[in-house]
């Protein structure tokens, strides 16, 4: 039997994070793949606020909130008053995030060779049809093409 889309893309999900969790674990990090964009942005730059971080991380709002309250707690992450506007909150890193910096981006550097080797070995890489399906997905949410999928579908009695 065929697996559905979604079931395809939870068990690549699991198979990619899998690995990569074991790589931070191997190299001796207590740290989740999910902080990944978040750092990333925060590497880059000072701080942000946690809507800027989902744009600039490409994750949604929720996930960015959720992601930082996370990051805070283990202490990665410090949430503080805009120098400019104290009612607004900025995320930075902490100095035990900059510390975990130099290892990350060691981590991140193997990680991208890795999936480019990944990519090299099948017929379309898998990072071109990402990108592709989410732009497509852009132009046209897959909850609007459900709707219309099930205006030409009949209940079976």
């Amino acid at each position: 039997m065929k697996q559905g889309l979604g079931t395809q893309l939870r068990h690549l999900i699991e198979l990619l994070d899998g690995a990569v969790q074991q790589a931070y674990t191997d190299a001796g990090l207590d740290y989740r793949p999910r902080y990944t964009p978040v750092m990333k942005v925060l590497a880059q730059q000072q701080s942000a606020t946690v809507g800027e971080l989902a744009e600039l991380a490409g994750i949604t709002q929720p996930a960015a909130t959720q992601t930082v309250a996370l990051m805070k707690k283990e202490g990665l992450l410090l949430v503080v008053a805009s120098d400019d506007d104290g009612r607004q909150r900025v995320v930075r890193l902490s100095e035990q995030g900059e510390a975990l910096l130099p290892h990350l981006q060691a981590c991140w550097q193997a990680t991208k060779r890795a999936a480019d080797s990944l990519d090299a070995e099948l017929e379309f890489p898998l990072s071109e049809c990402l990108a592709q399906a989410i732009a497509v997905l852009g132009q046209r949410s897959f909850g609007d093409r459900i709707r219309a999928a099930s205006k030409k579908v009949r209940p079976t009695p």
